[in-house]
């Protein structure tokens, strides 16, 4: 027989938030973010370097440019899309009455 107290002491344990100790970074939400821009502002560099290395005909294939150039599109409209979310969740925050 299961002691329901002690499965809920033990369910609990897990979902308790991490201490941060040495070498462990805590990440908040606005870090998060901030490291998704930064990813995404990395990747339009590399896209933007890729087809300058193409035009000057330093690098000749063609199908990693289209890689980079896609890879660095697909992250600005995630960005653009979370972005969104913030806002529409804002806007109904600031539309609940109190």
């Amino acid at each position: 027989m299961v002691d329901p107290v002690r499965a809920v002491a033990r369910l609990s344990e897990r979902f308790q938030p991490r201490e941060s100790g040495e070498g462990q970074e805590s990440s908040s939400f606005a870090k998060m973010l901030a490291d998704a821009f930064d990813a995404a502002n990395q990747a339009q560099w590399d896209a933007d370097r890729a087809a300058r290395l193409l035009a000057t005909g330093q690098i000749e294939d063609i199908h990693q440019v289209t890689i980079l150039t896609e890879k660095a599109n697909l992250s600005l409209q995630l960005l653009i899309s979370v972005r969104n979310k913030l806002i529409e969740a804002y806007q109904e925050i600031s539309r609940m009455q109190i």
